[in-house]
């Protein structure tokens, strides 16, 4: 399990890198800041989940006549479903079975998600380390040669893969690489290092 210290330190460094308006997948249209630090951890494992076509932490109100519950995000699977979704520190003042409905009126579903679903293993850590990285120019060379390494041989691990590049930094490089969705690695069995294999996005 990884440090909270560790984790509260990678946190700080990503809240300056990601922002509702930055993310990759989600459909927003102005920036704004997440309600809390479980929302923003939350952001971070949406915008790295595969199944996640995109969220967004603006959704439109739960109406239920006098009372009104704005979600922390809504979001598309790839099974076509709409999420209206809360993090674990959200305590709303009206029932779980009451915005249920509410939201299957309005055509989504809701979920109060746990705080495992979050904090458990080590997908947050890892995922706040590779932030740090996000924006790293990754020069053509180095990107055809790690893609050329990996067509060639199959998945490497992280060592040989860093081996290959010449032309920037490469742990730099890697992280680019995979926040763009160009590699792919395992992120919840360990935290990143040496011996994980990585692998081009559909191998």
């Amino acid at each position: 399990m990884a440090s909270q210290e560790r984790i509260e330190h990678l946190r700080r460094v990503a809240a300056h890198i990601l922002s509702p308006s930055q993310s990759q997948r989600s459909e927003l249209t102005a920036p704004s800041h997440f309600r809390s630090t479980a929302a923003s951890d939350l952001a971070c494992i949406l915008e790295f989940n595969p199944a996640v076509v995109s969220w967004s932490s603006t959704p439109p109100a739960l109406n239920m006549r006098a009372v009104q519950h704005i979600a922390d995000f809504e979001m598309l699977d790839d099974a076509g479903t709409k999420w209206m979704l809360d993090a674990p520190d959200r305590a709303p003042r009206i029932s779980i079975e009451r915005l249920s409905e509410c939201a299957r009126r309005q055509g989504y579903k809701y979920r109060l998600v746990h705080a495992s679903e979050i904090y458990d293993g080590y997908r947050l850590q890892n995922i706040l380390d590779l932030m740090r990285y996000r924006g790293h120019s990754v020069p053509l060379g180095d990107r055809m040669r790690i893609l050329g390494a990996l067509s060639e041989n199959g998945p490497l691990t992280f060592a040989d893969c860093l081996r290959v590049i010449r032309e920037t930094q490469p742990v730099a490089a890697m992280a680019s690489l995979i926040l763009q969705g160009i590699l792919n690695v395992e992120m919840d069995d360990a935290l990143l290092g040496p011996e994980t294999m990585v692998r081009r996005i559909g191998d």
